[in-house]
């Protein structure tokens, strides 16, 4: 996705321009996305100047949420988050995209499982809410359950307010799009996504928390509230996997 694309902050002039424009033509909004990469990792004196900058150029605006990694926040201390907290911003999405190590270093993900699950805890003891994505298929056929299994063991770990499952879809140019051209990676199947995704869900435990999977890549859309929703999303699954539930079609999972 930011292939070719140097990560650079943007200037306070830039981000107080970009401000005025919403306020302007968005008066009334009150949720604001601080994007489009890892907005958490600008030093905390310019994150604090931000975020004053938005309660003052538009007060309509309640809840500020950005895009955090794990290396992040663990660059914030404990009173920092709650200093961000404080100043209206709400919520961190979070990518673990698997609980499983060899699985993450597979892939080139940055940090263990463990290291991640620490920072998602702290963000949530900051009282910052935490939207968690995870890939179902990114382990490919060969360690689909593992995958799933520690994935859900390390979701149970962090206790974020939200999950969603994703559908790893390989794009041309791409680590994995080049393996699967010379058979080294393996793309779980629509019947294997969802016995992955059933065995990601049944070692998640959220009370409360919700789960989704209804992105447009997945072949059956679901929102669970857990644990109350767990068991009929679980019954759900197993229809779909027996062939008793229709799935998406190819064509509408089109990104």
């Amino acid at each position: 996705m930011y292939a070719g694309k140097r990560f650079r902050i943007k200037s306070h002039e830039q981000i107080c321009d970009a401000l005025d424009y919403v306020a302007a033509r968005y008066p009334d909004r009150r949720r604001l996305f601080l994007c489009d990469g890892d907005a958490l990792i600008i030093p905390q004196p310019r994150l604090v100047a931000i975020l004053e900058e938005i309660k003052r150029r538009h007060p309509s605006i309640r809840r500020v949420s950005t895009y955090a990694n794990a290396k992040a926040i663990a660059r914030k201390s404990d009173a920092e988050l709650g200093e961000l907290r404080a100043l209206g911003l709400k919520m961190l999405h979070l990518g673990l995209e698997s609980g499983d190590d060899d699985t993450l270093a597979a892939v080139g993900k940055r940090g263990d499982s463990a290291f991640i699950v620490e920072q998602g805890r702290r963000a949530r003891a900051a009282g910052l809410k935490v939207f968690v994505t995870v890939l179902l298929g990114v382990a490919g056929v060969e360690r689909s359950q593992i995958h799933a299994r520690l994935t859900g063991e390390a979701l149970t770990k962090m206790a974020p307010n939200y999950v969603g499952a994703l559908m790893l879809m390989l794009v041309p140019g791409t680590r994995l799009h080049a393996a699967q051209g010379r058979g080294e990676f393996v793309l779980p199947d629509a019947t294997g996504m969802l016995r992955e995704l059933r065995t990601l869900l049944a070692f998640t435990e959220l009370d409360p928390g919700i789960f989704f999977a209804n992105h447009a890549s997945n072949y059956l859309p679901i929102q669970a509230l857990l644990p109350s929703d767990k068991p009929e999303i679980l019954r759900r699954l197993d229809l779909a996997i027996a062939g008793a539930l229709p799935l998406k079609p190819e064509v509408l999972r089109g990104l």
